[in-house]
């Protein structure tokens, strides 16, 4: 059975297969933010969906994060170290890109478990 939440015309923002779920690339809405504060909304966005689809952060699977300067990346590492519950650090790639618009500082994909 496949469960989608927050289903849009282009993409679903999260998508249930038995006991993994897949998130859609998150974004902070607040685009004036610099890139700990965007990664600070992105990570409460993937709280949200997770809880949502019936899991939490201690789940997570894999992290990809997308960075539009890899030169931001401490400052990204800042919000995501305060975040990550310690001894539930998921698999993790960071990668430099160019994003869907240039106000996005940060964009993190995750998979995780269900509880």
């Amino acid at each position: 059975m496949i469960k989608r939440l927050e289903v849009g015309p282009r993409m679903s923002q999260a998508v249930v297969h038995g006991s993994t779920v897949y998130l859609a690339g998150q974004v902070a809405e607040d685009t004036s933010l610099d890139v700990t504060g965007q990664t600070r909304e992105v990570l409460a966005a993937i709280d949200a969906l997770l809880a949502a689809a019936g899991t939490d952060k201690t789940r997570i699977l894999a992290a990809t994060v997308y960075l539009a300067d890899i030169q931001t990346f401490a400052q990204m590492n800042s919000a995501w170290d305060a975040w990550v519950p310690a001894g539930h650090t998921p698999a993790r790639a960071t990668v430099e890109a160019l994003l869907a618009t240039p106000e996005y500082k940060v964009e993190i994909v995750v998979i995780a478990a269900l509880v």
